[in-house]
This record gives structure tokens, C-alpha cells and sequence, in this order.
């Protein structure tokens, strides 16, 4: 009988799975998006037990009795255990219902649906000019090597990226609406409306993420190769763009990743200063009137926005560095 030949493992290999790399490695984010989604969940709807105030006494109105208080929380079903109301509130999420407006009665879906669109718009826009400004921004300070320059440089973004949104904003109303009256100072009429609220976002998380790449860029300028490249006396938009960039665009992503998520949460107050007309005014106007189950859906539609963004990073960082997939790189 012949022996049957044995099949030697290939050195270097690793272990395998049967998911393959991608396979593993999209397992292992969904499994980190579903905790945070979980964690989203239990956090909002025990935050809203911590804002003051008794949303009761709010749908009952200024002139209610004490029983019209009582029978509008029987009717919201607060006077239930927080277990019970947590219980009900998670199976509706399982079904797809986020409940209705304490105030108004509309399903919170439906809310969420209306403003969705506007606050996606400002949220990616914004990114998309982050990503245009910061990097070349970054990578051109880096490459000027000056100190004088990196001086104003670490000036002027640690001022502004330091500055809160809604200062921002605030000043670009008082500068470009009222003072010289180039751009409206609020609403989502025109396209012009846009360029305030989105300058706001833009301004702090570009001077962030510009640090973060010229950093990077300065790191990358001093190896070997890139050396080895201005030696071959290569055009400077090329030994920039084909041998700096690719280098330095995994570490910018990974931290910038972060930066960007945060925009969501910046929407929140952008929104608010600029009337605009998006989740992020919403769950202002819903906390003034404590409509729980407003904020809660609201609140949780953010978080899971941001961590999906967070996700396509992952994935990209994956598709630019293999190690990624390993476990041996992103964040």
C-alpha cells in the first residue's frame, strides 16, 4: 500500500481560518459594532433617566392637577420599573420601532428619517473637505521643513482646533451674515446655507487632523528611501504624492478616523447655532421638552453613524496595510 503523503504546513503562513483574513477580520469589527451598538442602547436610555425634570408634568401641561400628571405618565408608561420600560424599549428595537414622540405622538422613525438627509449632508461634506485640506496642508508644512512656519503652523491650528463649534459658528453669523451680509445666517433654503454651518465643522477638525498628518509626513520625509528618492532628483509633486503619501496615509487614517466620527457629534451644536434643520437641532429641541424617546433615537442613530464610519476606516486602513488584517495594525 502506498503511503499517503503528508502535506507540510508553508512556513510563514500563520494560522488559518476558514473565514480566510477578510473573513475573520470583518467578524471581529461586526462582533465590536454590535457591543457598541448594545452599549449605545443601554447608555442612552439610562441617560435620559438623569435629565431633570418630569416629562409628565410637560405633555400634561403648565395647568395640570396632580391626576392629569398621573394619567399622562400611566399613558407614557413611566410609572412602570426602569426594567420594565428598558425591557419594552429593547424588544421595539429588535422590531425596528424606536416608539413616538412623547409631544407630538410621530414615530420617532419617521423624525429621524425626515432629518436624516440634512445632517448627512453637512456631516459628509464636511469630511470630504477635512480629508482635501488637512492632508495637503499637513504634508506641505512638513515638507518646508521651516521652523518659522512650523511655528504659525502649530499656532494657529492648536488656537482653532482648540475653539469649540459653536464659537466658530457664532463668529462666521456675526462676520459673513450680519457684518457683510455674503451668506445666510441660518436655515437650509439654498445651497449658500450650507457654507457656514459646514465652515464651522471644518475649521477645528481640519487643524487637528493637519497636525496629525504633518507629524506623520515629518516622520516619513526622514527615512531612507525618501532620501534615496530626491537623490534620483524626482519632480516634487511625484516624490510627494506616489512615495510620501502612501506612507503616511495608515497612521493619518487610523487617528484621523477618530477626528472625523467626532464631526457627528459636532453636528449636534453646529445644527443648533445654524437652525439647520437636521437630527442634531432635533435633539436639542427634544431635551428642552424632555420627549425621551426623541432623544434616545436620535442620540443612538448618531453613535451608530460614527461607529460606521469608524468600521469603513477599519476597512480601508485593511486594504492599504495587510497587517491590518493580521491584528497587527488600525485601532
Amino acid at each position: 500500500m502506498a503511503a499517503t503523503p503528508v502535506r507540510r504546513p508553508t512556513a510563514g503562513t500563520g494560522r488559518s481560518t476558514p473565514l480566510g483574513p477578510w473573513g475573520t477580520f470583518l467578524v471581529r469589527r461586526l462582533a465590536g459594532l454590535t457591543v457598541v451598538a448594545v452599549t449605545l442602547v443601554a447608555g442612552t436610555f439610562l441617560m435620559v433617566q438623569l435629565i431633570p425634570g418630569d416629562p409628565a408634568r410637560v405633555v400634561a401641561g403648565a395647568d395640570a392637577t396632580p391626576a392629569d400628571v398621573e394619567r399622562a405618565r400611566h399613558e407614557l408608561g413611566l410609572d412602570r420599573p426602569l426594567v420594565v420600560q428598558f425591557g419594552t424599549y429593547a424588544s421595539g428595537l429588535l422590531r425596528g420601532d424606536l416608539g413616538a414622540s412623547f409631544q407630538t405622538k410621530e414615530p420617532v422613525a419617521g423624525i429621524i428619517g425626515g432629518r436624516l438627509p440634512f445632517t448627512a449632508e453637512i456631516a459628509l461634506f464636511s469630511v470630504l473637505v477635512v480629508l482635501l485640506l488637512a492632508v495637503p496642508i499637513g504634508l506641505a508644512v512638513a515638507a518646508r521643513g521651516s521652523r518659522r512656519t512650523d511655528g504659525a503652523f502649530t499656532f494657529v491650528t492648536g488656537t482653532v482646533g482648540a475653539t469649540p463649534e459653536y464659537i466658530i459658528g457664532t463668529l462666521l453669523v456675526l462676520g459673513f451674515a450680519i457684518r457683510l451680509g455674503w451668506l445666510p445666517a441660518a436655515g437650509a433654503e439654498t445651497v449658500s446655507s450650507m457654507v457656514l454651518p459646514v465652515a464651522a465643522l471644518v475649521l477645528p477638525a481640519t487643524c487637528v487632523m493637519a497636525r496629525i498628518v504633518r507629524r506623520e509626513a515629518a516622520h516619513v520625509l526622514a527615512q531612507d528611501y525618501m532620501r534615496t528618492a530626491r537623490g534620483r532628483r524626482l519632480p516634487p509633486l511625484r516624490l510627494y504624492t506616489r512615495h510620501a503619501l502612501p506612507n503616511l496615509l495608515t497612521a493619518t487614517l487610523t487617528l484621523g478616523g477618530l477626528i472625523l466620527a467626532g464631526l457627528l457629534g459636532g453636528t449636534v451644536v453646529v445644527e443648533s447655532v445654524f437652525a439647520w434643520p437636521g437630527i442634531g437641532q432635533r435633539v436639542i429641541e427634544a431635551l428642552l421638552v424632555r420627549d425621551y424617546p426623541v432623544i434616545q433615537g436620535c442620540v443612538l442613530v448618531l453613535g451608530l453613524l460614527a461607529a460606521l464610519l469608524n468600521l469603513l476606516v477599519d476597512v480601508v486602513l485593511a486594504s492599504l496595510d495587510p497587517r491590518v488584517l493580521a491584528g497587527k495594525g488600525g485601532h
